[in-house]
């Protein structure tokens, strides 16, 4: 219940009504149950807000422990800073709180953390500042040892833990997050000696689109294709593009060790933020599709069960209901809806009022046929079989 404030906000609905909606979601209750026989607690909420919700609900508990333990974490390593904390306090999703968390997560070995255990940070720190006096090779020199050989090695070395740096930031990589949404493309080629066995995925063998455009029934052809093995997919800008984002934020002088940062942030590009991004934009990308694909899954059945099975006839429809009533509506034979009404026809003097209701009803819009709903209380409704029944109304 502690994001009632927040969730109400997001969805432009009342408290009380997401209150309603949690409560009954912790007795245990399912969204059409409570689209259907809790209105008068939710406000008449229908099942698509009703999800969002719980979708919202879920969201925003898994942000707040992920956020917990984030904030745990960087704490026991003695690093938490009130600059960390309150970047963390305005992250708005799960991607920018592991951006922020990414360079205290505990790493397994990498080319950086070699390079440090070689002694090579503080060169590193230094071509990073990149003053203007700075002779990258004569500063590479003082830290030659058992471990590291040769300058070039040092200098190596210095730029793995550069482009690390470069990885784990923040900044960095929201700014490439960004171009990916803008402009990157989802790209695919057949893989070699692969051409007959991948014959149905022939409209893919060499196939680009930006993924702003690209319909998800594309995306679904060309993921299930490279989970085959038979096509290679990329998802990616165009590369001098990212790398002039990069440059952008990390380069700050013009000299030699400038240069040496440029080759690092190359570096970073190609083998580590161009490959983490692609995964999280594949992931996504899946998840858009996927749901593409549900909705129209969805309206197809709909249209299905919207379908007519008595085909064009003149219709009253009838929803049983003890407490609530019993919900009428009158659709013509082009099933557009003419009138509703609601009758009790199971409370105790109530029933000639409601059976002459339904008989306003059928004379008015000339019935043909009467539909009764086979939930609570379709049984007893149907049996109503009096001379003065609804049933009596009915036209072959």
């Amino acid at each position: 219940m502690e994001f009632v404030p927040q969730i109400a906000a997001s969805l432009s609905i009342k408290q009380a009504q997401v209150e309603a909606v949690l409560s009954l979601f912790s007795e245990g209750a399912t969204i059409p149950f409570i689209a259907r026989y809790r209105k008068d607690k939710t406000g008449a909420l229908d099942e698509v807000m009703i999800g969002k919700i719980q979708d919202e609900a879920k969201f925003r508990k898994e942000f707040a422990e992920r956020k917990s333990s984030i904030e745990k974490a960087i704490t026991e390593q003695g690093k938490m800073t009130d600059d960390i904390q309150g970047r963390l306090d305005k992250a708005l999703t799960l991607a920018e709180l592991e951006d922020i968390y990414l360079p205290y997560k505990q790493k397994r070995k990498t080319k950086a953390s070699v390079a440090r255990e070689n002694g090579l940070g503080p060169l590193a720190d230094l071509i990073l500042e990149q003053p203007s006096d700075l002779v990258p090779e004569n500063a590479a020199a003082g830290f030659i040892t058992e471990q590291v050989k040769s300058i070039d090695d040092a200098l190596q070395g210095a730029r793995d833990i550069i482009a690390e740096s470069i990885n784990e930031n923040a900044d960095v990589r929201n700014t490439l997050r960004k171009l990916f949404e803008d402009k990157a493309s989802l790209q695919s080629k057949i893989i070699s000696d692969k051409e007959t066995e991948a014959a149905k995925y022939k409209d893919y063998f060499d196939f680009s689109e930006p993924i702003r455009q690209v319909p998800s029934h594309r995306v679904l052809a060309v993921l299930r294709g490279f989970m085959e093995g038979l096509l290679r997919m990329t998802i990616s800008p165009e590369e001098e593009e990212a790398l002039d984002r990069i440059e952008s934020q990390v380069i700050k002088n013009r000299n030699a060790a400038a240069e040496q940062v440029k080759k690092a942030a190359k570096d970073a590009w190609k083998r580590l933020l161009q490959p983490s991004l692609e995964t999280e934009f594949r992931a996504s990308l899946k998840q858009k599709a996927d749901e593409d694909a549900i909705q129209v899954f969805a309206e197809n059945l709909r249209q299905l069960l919207l379908g007519s099975p008595l085909g064009s006839k003149r219709l009253l429809a009838i929803d049983p209901g003890y407490r609530t009533g019993c919900k009428l509506v009158c659709l013509d034979e082009k099933g557009e809806l003419k009138e509703t009404s609601l009758i009790f026809i199971h409370e105790t003097g109530r029933q000639d009022q409601s059976i002459a209701i339904v008989k306003h009803l059928v004379s008015k819009h000339d019935i043909e046929a009467i539909a009764i709903g086979d939930g609570t209380a379709g049984r007893e409704t149907e049996l109503m079989n009096t001379p003065q029944s609804i049933i009596l109304y009915w036209k072959q």
